[in-house]
């Protein structure tokens, strides 16, 4: 099982997340592009640290938003798109490249992760940008998504990721960060539902009723409360009940 987390979400004098702390605990880094957050300083610095710790490196591709953080939809012509998302792709395989590591997979951020979980077309372009850009790179998603669908019919890998602390609806979609709830915080209570992922049984929905997530990545939020401490605890779980863990790409130890 891989254990990734959203890192390099700073910008400027404004800092989020404990870059270093997470890099110790996490298997995969998906690393802001500068479109909903990071800047060049940031962005190098992440990439560096997770060169150095064996940690792989994602693109965490986003929409154009630095205000909003990339958590508004956005209605982007899908040629633009397909652009901004290659764009994106380009300036930190270069940041990688000077690490000495490379971008090993690209996985949406907020907004658009959760438009092209059904929005078609947005979703062709973004399978359209990483096909375009380089075919042999992965790409992570929500399991049944429109995204997932069109990439391994476009002959990308296709990996399926579960949140950790994330609620979701019966129908296996993230609950709405406007809903109450959507977030969890308690790191045993998030630790033992990443179990039952790893071992593949069933875990509660927020209506109570159960529903089954595939994965082969759990994510953490970097930017949540306590970020570090839940991470942690999902590593010791994990570990501590034989899952091994490891990147799902190249790229990491």
């Amino acid at each position: 099982m891989d254990l990734n987390a959203d890192l390099a979400e700073g910008f400027g004098r404004w800092e989020l997340g404990d870059d270093e702390a997470l890099l110790g605990v996490v298997t995969s880094a998906n690393v802001a592009c500068g479109f909903h957050a990071g800047d060049s300083v940031v962005i190098r610095a992440a990439v560096t640290r997770a060169a150095e710790r064996g940690v792989a490196v994602g693109a965490q591709v986003g929409y154009r938003d630095l205000a909003g953080f990339g958590r508004r939809f956005i209605d982007v012509p899908p040629r633009e798109l397909t652009d901004d998302v290659i764009y994106q792709i380009g300036a930190l395989a270069g940041f990688a490249r000077v690490a000495g590591t490379e971008v090993g997979y690209v996985k949406p951020h907020g907004a658009l992760y959760n438009a092209i979980v059904h929005h078609a077309e947005q979703a062709a372009a973004v399978v359209e940008a990483v096909r375009s850009y380089d075919p042999g790179l992965a790409v992570l998603g929500l399991p049944g998504s429109e995204w997932l669908a069109q990439a391994e019919q476009a002959g990308l890998r296709t990996f399926r990721e579960a949140f950790a602390d994330r609620a979701y609806t019966p129908e296996g979609t993230l609950v709405s960060r406007r809903e109450p709830g959507a977030v969890l915080h308690d790191p045993e209570e998030i630790a033992q539902r990443c179990l039952k992922l790893a071992a593949g049984e069933p875990i509660r929905a927020v209506d109570g009723s159960e529903i089954q997530v595939r994965a082969d990545s759990i994510c953490v939020h970097g930017d949540s409360p306590g970020a570090v401490a839940i991470a942690q605890a999902v590593r010791d779980r994990l570990s501590g009940a034989g899952v091994v863990l490891r990147p799902f790409v190249a790229g990491g130890s």
